[in-house]
């Protein structure tokens, strides 16, 4: 009995984790989607910057070492 007990003791705090751990991982999935949408309009916002300064976008430039 007392086996029996642990068990189900067991299976709840591991239930228990289990939820958290989704909810924790809830959350990093909203943040990660709220970021990506933030380095979005920042690229957007660069890329309209740079194309009313008439200048050559950041990515197509070669670096400096070539």
């Amino acid at each position: 009995m007392d086996r029996i007990m642990a068990l189900e003791e067991r299976i709840a705090h591991l239930m228990r984790a289990q939820e958290e751990l989704s909810d924790v991982v809830a959350r990093q999935a909203q943040e990660i989607t709220r970021l990506e949408r933030r380095v979005g309009l920042l690229l957007e916002r660069e890329a309209d910057r740079e194309a009313m300064a008439g200048a050559i976008p950041l990515a197509d430039q070669r670096p400096p070492h070539w």
